[in-house]
Parts: structure tokens; C-alpha cells; sequence
């Protein structure tokens, strides 16, 4: 499970204050004292039982302006701070069952219930309420291919609450959770490290029953603006799609453009003799999807 941050400070700070001093120390959470420097400012901001609520009244009263809070990770979020560097500041909202937004809205828009890992570390702090429950397992993501279907070792630690003054480290590649709704409603306050190179390691949505790899959560910009080009049929986008297929160092790029290419192949065999190439790749990740795709051909 996460990594338990104890703390026994009782100072506060402003929003301000802490948006300043983690931006000075850049936040590293594989460095120990950059981690311990940061998980104490983050608990003075936890200590201060004010300024989430003020900022919330603030931006309602100013809601017709153009300074109000934009978020770009879904409906609970607010982010507290402008990236700077590689780390911002972030709050999220977690409405238990009874709330109307619960109700109005259903948890998967609240990312209850869909088991996952993280592509990026960050720490976290039960600001306000119970705190969102969990299921928590970890997993080796070094020994893990990256397939749909894929049934990597996952070990189920405990079931636990990020409840108030509760800090914890999610690991990136490590820990896996499964939210479940609050008793009640809640708020956490997250420290985000940002890393240039996290789009390019998965981040993956799991079965923990039947423990099986779902999906992959995290598609690139690259990945995107690949298929849109394939699919505009030109020859310099079907040219480059095939040097990527043979040579990207991303495996979700090679797949993504066997993928495209495929789409593109009305007739069956033309199909399977392009996921054959796939298959003899000897790309472990690029084989097994490209095996999975010509057994549906077989059966279609």
C-alpha cells in the first residue's frame, strides 16, 4: 500500500506559503529529505482548518469572472497551484453514497471502484472527513508486459481510509488501489510530481477478481496524433507509422500503430498477415496483443 508519512507538526501555513516552499524544494519522492521537507509543508497546509473552505466561498462569489479555478482531472479536482517545475498542489472532493452528486453523476466519474496504479508518484493528506476508503495491492511493474488479459502477481495488503491528518506516498508503478466511497464527504489534499518522461510508462486499470490487466489509462499525445494521421491514409503518415511499428522505443506506440494500420485493411488475410508481422516482432507486449487479434480473425 502507500507509504505512511508520520508527522507530528502543528504549525499551519497559508496556501501560498506552501505552493512556495514545495515549488523551492522541487519535490522528489525518491529523495528521502526532499520527501520528509515536502510532507511537512503539506501538513502545515493540513493544519490549516481555513483555507479551503475561504477559497471555495471566494471562487462562488466570483464564479461570472474569468479567475475561477480550472481543473483538468475530473469534477472533484481543484487544482490549488500552477505547476511549477514538477510539482503542483491539488485538492480533491470525494462525495460518499448519499451525496447528490454521487447520485446524479455515478462512481466511475468519481474513479470509485476502478481499480488502478499510477504513472506518477504523489503525496496525499486526509484534509476533511472520513476520508475515501481503499482496497490496496501492489504489483512488480518491471515484470509486467502490458497486455490486455495479462495476469501480473497482485498481492492485496489491506483495506484502509485516508482519513483526517492520515499522509500517505502513492508509489509510481507500485501501489494499486480500488476506491471506495466515504461514510461521509470528504476532501484530500495532494503534492503532484510531474515527470517529463511519465507519458511514456503505462498506467493501467486492472480485474482484481479475475487479476487481469484491463486497460491502459494513459494514451499519449504521440499515440493519438498517430491514429489520426494513419487514418488520413497519406502515404508519409502510413510510411512513418510503419517505422514506428518496427523501431519506437514505445511499446504502446509500436502497438498502437499496428492498431491504426489495421483499421485501415478491409480484407482478413491482409489483416492477419499485418498482426503476424507483430507477432514474429519480438516484442513480448506487440506478440500477445498481436496473437489475441489473429485469433479473433480466426473466429470472425
Amino acid at each position: 500500500m502507500p507509504r505512511i508519512i508520520s508527522s507530528d507538526e502543528t504549525a499551519q501555513c497559508s496556501i501560498e506559503q506552501c505552493a512556495h516552499e514545495v515549488d523551492r524544494i522541487g519535490f522528489d519522492p525518491a529523495c528521502e529529505e526532499s520527501l520528509a521537507e515536502t510532507a511537512l509543508w503539506l501538513r502545515r497546509l493540513t493544519n490549516n482548518r481555513t483555507f479551503l473552505g475561504d477559497l471555495l466561498i471566494d471562487q462562488l462569489k466570483n464564479r461570472a469572472n474569468d479567475n475561477t479555478i480550472e481543473s483538468g482531472y475530473g469534477p472533484q479536482a481543484i487544482v490549488l497551484s500552477p505547476k511549477r517545475g514538477n510539482v503542483f498542489l491539488r485538492a480533491n472532493i470525494w462525495p460518499s453514497e448519499q451525496d447528490q452528486c454521487f447520485e446524479a453523476s455515478g462512481a466511475e466519474t468519481f474513479v470509485y471502484g476502478v481499480p488502478h496504479d499510477h504513472n506518477f508518484s504523489f503525496l496525499t493528506s486526509g484534509y476533511f472527513g472520513p476520508g475515501y476508503r481503499s482496497d490496496y495491492y501492489i504489483y512488480d511493474y518491471e515484470k509486467t508486459v502490458g497486455f490486455v488479459g495479462e495476469k501480473p502477481e497482485l498481492r492485496f495488503v489491506e483495506r484502509s481510509a485516508l482519513s483526517e491528518g492520515k499522509m500517505m506516498l502513492y508509489r509510481a508503478h507500485l501501489d494499486i488501489h480500488s476506491q471506495i466511497p466515504p461514510e461521509s464527504l470528504s476532501v484530500s489534499l495532494n503534492v503532484m510530481h510531474v515527470d517529463p518522461v511519465q507519458s511514456w510508462f503505462d498506467q493501467y486499470g486492472f480485474d482484481l477478481e479475475k487479476g487481469e490487466l484491463t486497460k491502459v489509462l494513459s494514451p499519449n499525445s504521440t499515440e493519438v496524433f498517430l491514429r489520426a494521421a494513419v487514418a488520413s491514409r497519406s502515404e508519409e503518415a502510413m510510411d512513418l507509422a510503419e517505422q514506428f511499428g518496427k523501431s519506437h522505443p514505445s511499446d504502446r506506440i509500436k502497438l498502437a500503430s499496428y492498431e491504426a494500420r489495421a483499421k485501415l485493411l478491409s480484407k482478413k488475410n491482409e489483416r492477419d498477415a499485418l498482426w503476424r508481422e507483430a507477432e514474429l516482432s519480438g516484442n513480448a507486449m506487440l506478440a500477445a496483443c498481436a496473437k489475441t487479434e489473429r485469433v479473433r480473425l480466426a473466429l470472425g
